[in-house]
């Protein structure tokens, strides 16, 4: 018998232990996955500390995890269109298929739900076992660290994406890391407060669906083509800042259609009007958002086209935006730094920021 490592609740009290355990066979309409990475969710935590939910769902010894990103090893009998070695992550709520909600298409509310690492075998192991159904293929091109937690970043998405949130007021309760990419799934803010321990809490707001102040009769001239260009009656932060809003720049001012990579590639080196442009309007953003909050501390750039590029933030154009109007010295009191681990998100950065201030 083959054996693994895994991170096991091994019975119901407090904490986890490493164990060897048998690796698992696939049976019939199953896949095999060996991991590579893994995330920890508050799940995990909850299973950890043995709380009153854990008490309730998980049943000793059990391997825990459900976030993750591996490749197949092996497939069970039956199954079809996936192949040994593909990239994949897989669904944990696993559903029965025969329940009234499941032949609706409403599997999210399956009575039957099951779920990876919790009522079953986790992925916080050398492999993970899952119906096929469940495999998620992943592209290659994607960075391995930000898939294992695509788990979370899925239900923020999802959620934030169900309804058109243009110009609405949204309340996103819980600031944990699921709240801040809910935040976060097109131009993200977060702040920092003081709790009533005197800690810092990262508080996420909506950034991405406000809609976009334009200025004079030049950009009013964009917003018209860009809004002819995508279908719609008003353009908000994620169309103006987002690669796609970069590309109609790019095409209002040159003609040419090009890809956002390539417009950051070429255009984004030199002082350009297309740097100049996007520089502005990046910067309007980051000057409302720091009035808004007055966050003396300084604001925190993470992820974008403006983390990759230095010259959106340092260029005379976004100075000269970001200082406009009668609050310059305030502004001025206000440091823009861009922190450049890719893969913070606003979470990170908010508690980078949290070091920087302390």
């Amino acid at each position: 018998m083959r054996m693994m490592d895994a991170i096991v609740k091994p019975a119901a009290a407090p904490g986890l232990e490493l164990r060897q355990v048998p690796v698992p066979t696939p049976g019939a309409g199953e896949v095999l996955i060996k991991v590579h990475k893994t995330a920890i969710c508050g799940t995990d935590v909850h299973i950890y500390d043995w709380n009153e939910w854990s008490a309730q769902h998980v049943k000793p010894p059990m391997v825990i995890g459900h976030e993750y990103v591996g490749e197949i090893a092996e497939l069970g009998a039956g199954v079809t269109g996936l192949t040994v070695g593909q990239r994949v992550s897989g669904e944990g709520h696993i559903t029965c298929g025969h329940c009234r909600n499941c032949h609706t298409g409403n599997i999210q509310w399956c009575k039957n739900t099951t779920s990876v690492g919790v009522d079953r075998d986790g992925a916080f192991a050398e492999y993970v076992c899952i119906p096929a159904r469940n495999v998620v293929l992943i592209d290659p091109s994607l960075d391995e660290d930000v898939v294992a937690m695509f788990d979370a970043v899925g239900n923020a998405t999802h959620t934030a994406l169900m309804w058109n949130l243009v110009g609405e007021d949204v309340l996103i309760t819980g600031a944990g890391p699921i709240g801040i990419i809910g935040a976060g799934t097109g131009l993200g803010t977060a702040s920092l407060i003081r709790d009533s321990h005197g800690s810092w809490l990262p508080l996420p707001a909506e950034g991405g669906h406000v809609i976009f102040p334009f200025i004079g009769k030049e950009e009013e001239a964009f917003q018209d083509f860009a809004a002819r260009e995508l279908g719609l009656a008003c353009l908000s932060g994620d169309d103006v800042l987002s690669g796609r809003g970069l590309r109609l720049l790019h095409l209002f001012l040159t003609g040419e259609r090009r890809e956002a990579h390539e417009i950051a590639a070429e255009a984004f080196g030199s002082e350009t009007g297309t740097l100049r442009w996007y520089a502005r309007f990046y910067a309007r953003a980051c000057r409302n958002w720091a009035l808004s909050t007055l966050c003396t501390g300084g604001l925190f750039i993470t992820g974008g086209i403006a983390l990759r590029n230095p010259l959106v933030t340092e260029c005379a154009a976004f100075r000269e935006a970001f200082y406009e109007g009668p609050h310059r010295k305030l502004l001025e009191r206000i440091p823009v730094r861009r922190f450049t681990d890719m893969n913070s998100g606003l979470w990170g950065s908010a508690w980078f920021g949290m070091r920087m201030t302390a």
